[in-house]
């Protein structure tokens, strides 16, 4: 029961992410009407948000039935641009979204919505730490873990999402993945950094929080990709 309770949190969690998008999508059609090729971008990404938002609730409709995860290969880059509306409209006019992918980042098999929601979920709390406005910045890149730094080399995909917002105190960093804490009194559930957590664990992979009081957040999440070629490879020593 409780897990069924936790997954319902986490649902909803995700699902006003999606309404806020949605929302902001309707108010910038409605405030720029008298444009009508502008307001008319707008409504197509607020109709994008609708489209996740059946999605989603088709995946958990699946997930009732006992269905597996729709796991597959895709491409990161790929994601990341086709959210990158949804993300801009997620974050307001005040936010700067820069997105920088490396063009040799590979197909993997992983799970495409749930990436999305991961992303979302990073992004929304990138806003939050920035309410007088900033810049996030989305990344792409191949690194390598040597075989001196751990049990075995290994390559990895990294998602990087980074801010220039409030930052973390250090006991906020040691208590940020516990579910249900949250700094954001009344709005927050506590459950969207644990939901990217429990993902990129599910993926093989693994997240690192680089974070300091006044200098801002750092996200970088790694998924396993064992066949990168030698010479492509960069060394995350300094991060594992």
């Amino acid at each position: 029961m409780f897990a069924l309770g936790q997954m319902s949190r986490s649902f909803v969690h995700d699902f006003r992410n999606i309404l806020a998008v949605i929302s902001a999508g309707l108010n910038l059609a409605k405030r720029h009407e008298s444009d009508v090729a502008l307001s008319s971008r707008f409504l197509a990404g607020a109709q994008e948000g609708v489209d996740r938002g059946l999605r989603m609730t088709a995946r958990l409709l699946d997930f009732a039935s006992g269905h597996d995860c729709e796991v597959q290969a895709a491409n990161v880059n790929d994601a990341l641009r086709q959210l990158q509306t949804l993300l801009r409209y997620a974050v307001g006019p005040d936010i700067r979204i820069v997105l920088q992918f490396d063009q040799d980042v590979p197909n993997f098999d992983f799970d495409l919505p749930q990436f999305n929601a991961a992303i979302m979920n990073l992004v929304v709390n990138a806003r939050d730490a920035m309410p007088d406005g900033g810049s996030i910045h989305i990344s792409t890149g191949l690194v390598f873990q040597a075989a001196s730094q751990g049990p075995t080399s290994r390559s990895y995909v990294r998602v990087r999402v980074r801010d220039d917002g409030m930052g973390m105190t250090a006991d906020v960093r040691r208590r940020i993945l516990d579910p249900f804490f949250t700094t954001k009194a009344g709005t927050g559930t506590g459950l969207g950094l644990p939901q990217v957590d429990n993902f990129v664990r599910q993926a093989g992979g693994f997240m690192r929080i680089d974070t300091a009081l006044g200098v801002g957040s750092t996200f970088d999440l790694f998924f396993p990709y064992d066949a990168i070629p030698r010479e492509e490879r960069k060394t995350i020593s300094h991060l594992l």
